[in-house]
């Protein structure tokens, strides 16, 4: 399965992202910091 849907919940300084798969499951949480938070956006496949 890969993932359909990426939420990020914005604040000042840590963006918490979550994936989740065709199904409704979470596939990975995570909280990133600005700059790793920009690095894993552009890694993403358009």
């Amino acid at each position: 399965m890969s993932t359909i849907t990426i939420a990020v919940d914005l604040a000042k300084s840590v963006f918490s992202v979550c994936e989740m798969d065709d199904t409704g499951h979470v596939r990975r949480r995570q909280d990133l910091k600005r700059e790793p938070f920009g690095l894993w956006l552009a890694q993403l496949p358009a």
